[in-house]
């Protein structure tokens, strides 16, 4: 029964291999980049998984990880939901989908996405206080440069995720529609 040409005996193996590659949110997140931040939330994983599961170590470093993701979902879903209210409802997913094979699609945009991601960090609260600009976010905005359409999103975060001194956004409630 334990034989090794058994097709399903590394199956559990992959999902946890599976698990370590998955480095933005979900399992099988194909929109996964190698970068700095990537990168520090992989070494989270693999020091965990060198820990004993019983240990008080491996428990704050999986707390820590789940926080991490959790921060990336959020941060990814105030900007698909200021994508969405600007009117990009079905390109909104493809918009956020940055891989190791996106590109810059004009050099001399750099400079001005830079500018207005460093703007966003600054001037709104579209990331949280403690976040590390993602190079991900910076193909995003290249992508609305292209379209003319990174003035309209920085105003809309502007709106709905105004800087505050706490932090926090100014309503805890539903978001205001937008027409």
């Amino acid at each position: 029964l334990c034989s090794n040409n058994n097709p399903y005996a590394s199956f559990g193996a992959t999902l946890a291999r599976d698990e370590e590659q998955n480095l933005w949110s979900t399992p099988h997140d194909v929109t996964h980049t190698e970068a700095d931040d990537d990168r520090v939330l992989y070494n989270m994983i693999v020091v965990r998984n060198q820990l004993d599961k019983d240990s008080e170590e491996w428990q704050k470093l999986s707390y820590d990880i789940y926080t991490l993701r959790q921060t990336r979902k959020e941060v990814r879903s105030r900007w698909k939901h200021i994508l969405e209210d600007l009117g990009f409802q079905k390109e909104a997913d493809s918009l956020l989908s940055v891989t190791k094979l996106s590109i810059i699609s004009d050099s001399q945009n750099m400079s001005k996405a830079r500018d207005i991601l460093l703007k966003l960090s600054e001037e709104t609260n579209i990331f949280p206080t403690s976040w590390e600009l993602s190079e991900r976010y910076l193909f995003v905005v290249d992508r609305l440069i292209a379209l003319d359409a990174a003035d309209e999103f920085f105003k809309m975060a502007s709106a709905v995720y105004p800087k505050r001194p706490g932090g926090d956004r100014v309503d805890k409630g539903p978001r205001p529609l937008q027409s």
